[in-house]
Formats: structure tokens, C-alpha cells, sequence
């Protein structure tokens, strides 16, 4: 099915939600900066997780979910195809993790204290220096149990299909001897069919973006769960083939055409 945008809302409903989210993310801000430093590392993952769920909600997106993320235990390294701003607080929404991201994210407006408070750690990918920085600290975020995702493409696209895979940032999962858990992430309109409504590709800002977004009448997000990938004794790029392959062949299946209130998956 061909991935299309829709007819979107009325500019009141699209100015209402531009200004809840901007007080939301303001809420967002302040709470890491003055609560986060006061409580401990699992209260910061719950409240991380109900805030990007309330975002969600505000922009009329559903998630649902087929398979689980993350193990109790930790030490999973989360691999997922990149479409959108919004996937980070997709997944976060569904289990809070720590994120590897661009250095560009840092130069967002308002946004970038909160994702830099939530634990989120940036790259300069251009630098092969950083990467060992990087390395180092997720082997250290892995080895306290936590769970951190990445996106290994290095760059979004529309969603029809995956990049090749940079394999650099699995390497601290193969020394922690922990699981790759790959994510297909796919964005369909209030019909079931694919759209690109969400895409945060090109030369687009992310102000238009997330004018776009508001002006959707909702989004529904798949996140489909293949099985794990044991990294022990394991190298870097076979697990970035076989991740990327795994979701490769969820976004190559047929479309179902499912509505968001059809059964078929775990909403969140």
C-alpha cells in the first residue's frame, strides 16, 4: 500500500495542540532540571515514560506494540529504523531507555535540555574520536543494567524500507555480552494506510515538522518486536546485518490496512 498524507485538522484544533505541547515540553524541562537530580535513576525512567505518553496522547498518536522491548535484567541495546522526531518518545513511551543520538538534537530549541536531562547521550558522528567516547559510556549504561537504543542508519527516511546499518555503536553490547532487540517502526493515518505524514526527512526543519504533525486528525505507530539477538561471542557487523534484516523483512510485509482500534497488537 502507498504510503500518503491526509486532510488535516482545523487550524484552531492544530494551534491547540502547538501550545500544549509547548507547555508540556516546558513541564518537561523543569522537571529535569529540579526533580531529576533529586530522585532515583528508576523514578526518572517512569517519569520519562509518562511524559512522552502524555505527548502522545496530546498529538493524537497511538502505539501499538507486537512483541516486548527490553528484558527486566537490562543489558539490551535497543536497534531501531529512524522516521521521525517522534520516535524517540515512541519507544520511551513504551519503555523508557537511553538514547544515542546526534549531535544535532542538541541544538534544538527547549527540547534539547530535556532530551539532555533524560539521559539521552550525543554523538558527533563525523568524529571517529567520539565514537570511542560513546563506546565507553554505553558499555558503562549497559553494564548498570540499563537499556540503550540507538539508530544505527545514522539518518531518517520516509519508512518504506532501511538504510544499511553502521555497526560502530553495537560494539559495547558485544562486550557486555547482553541482546540486540531490533524494533520495525512503521507510521500509518486514522485509515490504515502508510503515510509519511511523520517524516522528519530532507532538508525539512523541525518546526515544519512539528507543524505537520500537529495537523494530523492522528497517527497510529506499529512498533513490531522480532526476537532478540544474543551478542555473546558475536561480532559487530553480523549483528547489524542481521538486525537490519529483521526489520527489513517487518517493513516488507503486505499491508494489512489495520485501523488504529483493530485488534492486532498491544496498544501502549
Amino acid at each position: 500500500m502507498t504510503p500518503r498524507t491526509h486532510r488535516g485538522v482545523a487550524l484552531p484544533v492544530r494551534c491547540y495542540r502547538w501550545a500544549r505541547c509547548c507547555l508540556h515540553a516546558l513541564e518537561g524541562v523543569t522537571t529535569t532540571m529540579l526533580v531529576f537530580p533529586l530522585v532515583k535513576p528508576s523514578t526518572r525512567r517512569l517519569l520519562v515514560k509518562r511524559w512522552s505518553g502524555r505527548l502522545l496522547r496530546i498529538l493524537a498518536v497511538q502505539t501499538r506494540v507486537v512483541g516486548e522491548i527490553g528484558a527486566p535484567q537490562g543489558n539490551v541495546m535497543v536497534v531501531a529504523n529512524h522516521i521521525s522526531w517522534l520516535d524517540i518518545f515512541v519507544l520511551n513511551s513504551v519503555h523508557a531507555v537511553r538514547f544515542v543520538a546526534k549531535s544535532d538534537l542538541e541544538r534544538w530549541p527547549v527540547l534539547a535540555q530535556m532530551i539532555r536531562g533524560a539521559g539521552t547521550v550525543f554523538i558527533q558522528r563525523e568524529r571517529r574520536r567520539d565514537a570511542h567516547r560513546v563506546n565507553h559510556q554505553m558499555a558503562l549504561l549497559l553494564a548498570s543494567g540499563e537499556i540503550v537504543a540507538i539508530f544505527p542508519e545514522g539518518t531518517t527516511t520516509e519508512g518504506h524500507d532501511v538504510l544499511p546499518f553502521k555497526s560502530s555503536l553495537l560494539q559495547p553490547i558485544v562486550e557486555a555480552e547482553g541482546h540486540v532487540q531490533p524494533v520495525a517502526i512503521r507510521y500509518r493515518a486514522v485509515d490504515g494506510a502508510r503515510t509519511v505524514a511523520a517524516a522528519y526527512v530532507g532538508d525539512t526543519s523541525f518546526s515544519t515538522s512539528f507543524w505537520r504533525v500537529c495537523g494530523e486528525p492522528a497517527l497510529l505507530v506499529e512498533l513490531t518486536v522480532p526476537p532478540a539477538l544474543p551478542a555473546r561471542a558475536g561480532h559487530r557487523r553480523e549483528l547489524a546485518r542481521a538486525a537490519e534484516a529483521a526489520i527489513r523483512t517487518v517493513l516488507a510485509a503486505p499491508d494489512a490496512g489495520s485501523a488504529p482500534d483493530t485488534p492486532g497488537g498491544r496498544a501502549a
